[in-house]
């Protein structure tokens, strides 16, 4: 484990941690926004079919996410805990990107199903003991806030990267559906490679103490169960996964068949280009509010901005870029202080028991996030089925109507639910949440 410090870790240092943040990070958009419709479009295997499919595979996410939080925490190895499982899981990420966004001709549901299964493995396996290890370099809660900051900023900077790629296709109207994932793909595999060398050559954990490793799961699971702070942090990261999860599904659909046009990737683009100055503007207005404060504020801003897509009309293109804009601003908000938030618990918890569940009670964070993700997808592709939206075309107006209807309100409902599970939450004082548990 990484002595605690409180000291300001160097920028490089922090910049180098964050790179490998730029490939699981930026995988979630395409994940999310594109491999669904082009698997339900291009590839033909239709809205149920892969509804069901992404459904599946991030529920196998959310199961497998608490084992390999649990075994990062007891591995070791000269290497440390957290090491070897980002770096043979990235390995298995790598292969398994290869394989979901370069299908080969007549790929059908089997090769989706499975390959999904391992794509996701691949991607808890590093992502989740990465997130774990980030919050074990310090102990001080603003550079807890910062570390996570640069983390998320690296994430942002991932999505822009990966969206350059079909945003210059469809600016300069080449290529296809196809060709726009299967070049997200190869981004991800580029920015992936360099993160794990980083990581192999940069950075060095202590051998975690055999005290640690006799802690049973049953416990680990007994102290996730009995921990009320950490139900309310993991349970409103569930309705911002979900709120975000709704809107990133039907994006494409929505811009493409409401608002005629075009221009999808420009538009996320736009949206994570201001993501990026996201990140450390919210640390830095949670130096000053607290991080429940300032998550609840973003939150709200969140619901507002989503509601404000019922006013979209296909004319109003200027104001559809307009709102893109101020989600891009607070992109991230609710994730990077809930992150941050589930350390002081876990240092908690460390100090009342002695034993190690950073990357345990992390893991809990990403079940919730992962079966949010999923129940997203299968929600909104049920919805906008029942009105009657089928991605190959034509659509009615009821059709269409249902599609704006679930792209504003679904996305302001789980942002809304997130910022009341934080009323009253605890003060960024450690001594403060022990009396509240």
């Amino acid at each position: 484990m990484t002595t605690p410090t409180a000291a300001p870790l160097p920028v490089r240092r922090l910049a180098a941690f964050a790179m490998l943040g730029v490939a699981t990070g930026g995988f979630n958009i395409p994940l999310q926004a594109y491999l669904p419709a082009f698997y339900a479009q291009t590839m033909g295997l239709g809205l149920e079919t892969v509804g069901t499919i992404f459904l599946f595979s991030r529920l196998w996410s959310a199961f497998s996410d608490p084992v390999v939080g649990w075994l990062s925490d007891h591995t070791h190895t000269r290497l440390g805990r957290r090491k070897p499982w980002i770096l043979g899981g990235g390995l298995l990420f790598l292969i398994a990107a290869i394989a979901v966004f370069l299908p080969p001709p007549g790929a059908g549901d089997a090769w989706l199903a499975i390959g999904l299964l391992l794509l996701c493995l691949g991607w808890t396996a590093t992502a989740t003991p990465h997130y774990a290890w980030g919050g074990e370099l310090s102990a001080d809660p603003r550079q807890r806030a910062r570390i996570q900051s640069y983390i998320q900023t690296g994430a942002s900077v991932g999505v822009f990267a990966v969206l350059l790629m079909p945003a210059a296709l469809e600016f300069l109207h080449v290529g296809d559906a196809k060709l726009h994932v299967q070049a997200m793909g190869l981004f991800v595999v580029a920015a992936l490679a360099p993160g794990l060398l980083l990581i192999a050559a940069l950075f060095r954990e202590a051998p975690g103490r055999r005290t640690e490793a006799a802690a049973p799961a049953k416990g680990g699971l007994g102290a996730v169960l009995r921990d009320r702070l950490l139900w309310r942090i993991i349970a409103s990261d569930f309705f911002v996964s979900l709120g975000q999860g709704a809107r990133g599904a039907v994006f494409v659909f929505f811009v493409t068949f409401y608002m005629q046009l075009h221009i999808a990737a420009i538009l996320l683009l736009i949206q994570y280009s201001f993501g990026i100055v996201a990140a450390p503007l919210w640390a830095r207005i949670s130096y000053r509010l607290g991080r429940p404060h300032t998550l609840i504020l973003a939150e709200l801003v969140q619901v507002a901005i989503n509601l404000a897509m019922l006013l979209l009309t296909p004319g109003r293109a200027w104001l559809l870029v307009a709102l893109v804009m101020a989600q891009g601003l607070t992109q991230g908000s609710g994730n990077l202080m809930l992150r941050a938030m589930i350390y002081d618990v876990a240092d908690r918890h460390r100090a009342t028991t002695g034993i190690e569940r950073a990357g345990l009670f992390s893991s809990v964070f990403n079940v919730t996030t992962n079966a949010a993700m999923a129940l997203a997808v299968a929600i909104a592709f049920f919805v906008i089925g029942w009105f009657g939206f089928r991605p190959a075309g034509p659509n009615d107006a009821t059709a269409l109507t249902g599609l704006l209807s679930f792209f504003a309100v679904a996305p302001a409902l789980g942002h809304g639910l997130s910022a009341l599970l934080i009323l009253r939450f605890p003060a960024d004082r450690p001594q403060t949440m022990a009396r509240t548990r």
